[in-house]
């Protein structure tokens, strides 16, 4: 009977594998809605989010996937934007969006700085 009970518990891994959302440098998250398991070890769901540019000039890169880390970070720069979002539950990454937005103030700021500057630099 004690062989039966050591048996059954070496045989059971984990009780349920995560799924998370994936893509690589996809410009829409329509484009990330692809599930997949995570590997044993891969206890997070990642999106990586960069935004650069000002209207039509501007760009997004969305990235998601399983990982064994949660690296979250952030930073906003005005005209640039990025960030990194983990959480842990099923199929939690499905926003494309990070909570780094641009600035519309930031943005005026930065370009009147550099404005200046240009101005300063010709003299």
């Amino acid at each position: 009977m004690w062989v039966v009970v050591l048996g059954s518990g070496r045989c059971c891994g984990r009780a349920h594998t995560l799924i998370c959302f994936s893509c690589s440098d996809a410009s829409s998250n329509w484009a990330c809605l692809k599930p997949v398991k995570c590997g044993e070890n891969e206890n997070h769901c990642v999106t990586t989010y960069v935004g650069v540019g000002i209207g039509d000039k501007s760009g997004q890169s969305i990235s998601k996937g399983c990982s064994p880390i949660c690296p979250s970070a952030g930073i906003n720069l005005g005209i640039a934007a990025a960030s990194v979002y983990c959480c842990d539950s099923f199929l939690c990454n499905i926003s494309g969006s990070s909570n780094v937005k641009a600035s519309y103030m930031v943005l005026a700021l930065g370009i009147l700085v550099s404005f200046i500057y240009v101005l300063r630099a010709r003299e």
